[in-house]
């Protein structure tokens, strides 16, 4: 099974349905500056949940919180997805 390309499908999210332009969208950047109100951020959660079909527990990530970037939001994202069994 092919791992899923957690970053790119995070992008893919901001860039389609929450129309953040592709520039900003890097590593890097922190959620709170891709333009998202506070209402928009929640929305962008649920519908990552949504995308990867998994919970991410409120003390893993608060959308309110300040300096998440994308790359942290990729690791929260992969240590919540199932661990593949070897």
């Amino acid at each position: 099974m092919t791992p899923v390309p957690v970053f790119e499908t995070i992008a893919d999210l901001l860039i389609k349905k929450f129309e953040v332009a592709p520039e900003q969208v890097k590593e890097d950047a922190l959620l709170e500056d891709l333009g998202l109100d506070s209402l928009g951020l929640m929305e962008f959660v649920f519908a990552l949940e949504d995308a990867f079909n998994l919970r991410i527990p409120e003390d893993k990530l608060d959308p309110t919180q300040s300096g998440i970037s994308l790359q942290q939001l990729s690791s929260i994202v992969q240590e919540a997805l199932p661990k593949n069994p070897t």
